[in-house]
């Protein structure tokens, strides 16, 4: 048996794992990478395997960095099933589509532009009518229901609780007299959040494939309520909007039991709109609410089995373009939540165009922003950026409520892990993470769980025989680049972590030496970025 780690290796989006086994193939997750230019062009690239040859896929969520390419992956020739939880199979009926609408529009876009460059036009990475035959091909499973595919594949899906119909995924796989048991948490989501039940507890597996996308982070516990009315307040006391890039799928149906909550409770002024304003967020929210079956009990209470939107005075809908668009021509403030979550595409950007410079509005974040995405350089604090082709001054309050994501942080991915103790796994896999959060899990499950612990590149591969495992590195000339550099700033980082104890000793023993050396600091850093300079970094 031997399984490839394709996408999500090293960075955050790209979710795609191929697993060979008795002359059959598999994938787990088919997904888009997303965020700075580099991770984008992937999307581009073939697939470094024949697509024809896949037997099935294992679909843990419908999020586009989970999915995204599938339809990209029956265009190029793909003809088994993919199976995925009946929410997700509701879900990609909205996403894949929409997806395929943002890909045919940026083609267009750029096409225009190399027309009157005179170069070659450009071809989306799929089509609506890739994203529409790739639905074709989808196939309901149920939460913990065993299913098998020959006598050397048993799967299992189990409620991952990121958003409505999320599953980490089990894989029993038999080759000769050899059993290994494989577990793929796909994202995992942190307990106690609104609507969707809490993660599923696994208590083993010879093989663990884990995320990391906060694994270096602990969610802040306050009351997210009051810190987000606290905003709402102060931004409408300044007349400014509060403009909140979300993702459609998940964080947008957080927000509205939020907001309905504060209206419930008398907290929320009855005259402040919230303004949906996203056509995916919107059939999201229905789909939400058709698949009531996966809420936690407080949210059937509060939503009951009557799959609608529950109403309150405020709330406005956003059908059109023109709706859209008109409102950012509209008198008084407004809360407008819009997609996309990271502020890369769709009409949030028209939102930020018009808000960013205005020192009145409020820009709230409310999940994870991807390396190289808007979101993130607007959290990281640039000051001007270009939005839909127009340079724009950045005078908005910058806010961020992380405690909204959807990810299990640090503690409650250990919490999740510990668990896995019948039997305890040979070897842990993190992926799903930018490289300071997957190796401050790495040393956490290796110091507290006593575990085994792989952090792969895009391109490694494992060949497993039961429960013994040997890696294999990957040959792919720009990946062997990152992992000789990675490994020399590990070195850096160790020796500045050294350092730094040192001076921290020095200053508190001799608390005079700090101004001399804070000022010694200072001017090293300088010179560093000096140096730098020249590679425009």
């Amino acid at each position: 048996m031997r399984l490839e780690f394709l996408g999500a290796a090293h960075t955050v989006t790209g979710s795609c794992y191929l697993l060979e086994a008795q002359d059959h193939k598999y994938l787990i997750d088919c997904g888009m990478f997303q965020g700075a230019r580099r991770i984008r062009e992937l999307n581009y690239q073939p697939f470094p395997f024949n697509p024809a040859s896949i037997d099935a896929v294992f679909l843990t969520h419908a999020h586009v960095d989970h999915c995204g390419l599938i339809p990209k992956l029956v265009k190029d020739g793909f003809k088994g099933s993919i199976y995925a939880t009946q929410a997700t199979c509701d879900l990609v009926q909205i996403m894949l589509p929409d997806s395929a609408f943002i890909q045919q529009s940026d083609a267009e876009s750029f096409n225009r532009k190399n027309q009157r460059r005179g170069e070659e036009p450009v071809e989306p990475i799929y089509t609506i009518d890739d994203a529409y035959e790739a639905l074709k091909h989808f196939v309901p499973v149920s939460y913990e229901q065993e299913f098998s595919l020959g006598e050397h594949l048993t799967i299992k899906y189990y409620d991952a609780g990121h958003i409505i119909g999320s599953a980490i995924v089990e894989l029993l796989v038999k080759e000769g007299d050899k059993e290994s048991k494989m577990v793929f948490s796909g994202d995992l989501g942190q307990p106690n959040q609104p609507i969707i039940k809490d993660p599923t507890i696994l208590n083993g597996a010879d093989f663990l494939v884990v995320e990391s996308t906060y694994g270096d982070r602990q969610h802040p516990l306050y009351d997210k309520e009051t810190r987000l009315l606290e905003i709402i307040n102060d931004t409408m006391d300044r007349g400014g909007n509060v403009i909140i890039p979300s993702f459609a799928v998940g964080r947008t149906q957080t927000l509205l039991y939020y907001f309905y909550n504060l209206w419930k409770q008398g907290r929320l002024d009855g005259d402040i709109p919230i303004i949906l304003d996203s056509p995916l967020a919107i059939n999201a929210t229905r789909i939400f609410l058709k698949n009531f079956q996966d809420f936690d009990e407080e949210a059937i209470k509060m939503f009951g089995d009557n799959e609608k939107l529950v109403e309150f005075p405020q709330l406005r809908i956003c059908k059109t373009p023109e709706e859209s668009r008109a409102l950012n021509s509209s008198e008084g403030s407004a809360i407008i939540i819009s997609a996309s979550g990271m502020a890369d595409a769709g009409r949030i950007l028209h939102h930020l165009k018009h808000n960013l410079w205005r020192p009145e509005s409020t820009i709230l974040f409310v999940g994870y922003q991807a390396e190289g995405s808007l979101g993130r350089r607007l959290v990281e604090g640039i000051k001007r950026v270009r939005v839909m082709g127009e340079e724009v001054a950045v005078k908005a309050q910058i806010q961020v409520l992380n405690g909204f994501s959807a990810h299990a942080d640090t503690n409650q991915l250990m919490e999740w892990i510990s668990n896995f103790q019948y039997p305890k796994p040979a070897k842990v896999f993190i992926v799903h993470g930018e490289a300071q959060g997957q190796e401050f899990l790495k040393s956490r499950i290796q110091k507290e769980y006593k575990g085994e612990v792989y952090i792969p590149f895009r391109g490694d591969a494992v060949v497993i025989h039961g429960r013994a495992c040997e890696v294999q590195p990957s040959n792919i000339p720009e990946v062997s680049v990152e992992m000789e550099m990675e490994e020399q700033l590990r070195i850096f980082d160790a020796e500045y972590r050294n350092l730094r104890h040192k001076i921290m000793q020095l200053v508190v023993r001799q608390p005079k030496t700090m101004e001399p050396l804070l000022k010694a600091i200072t001017k090293g850093f300088n010179y560093l970025k000096k140096l730098c300079a020249p590679f425009n970094i």
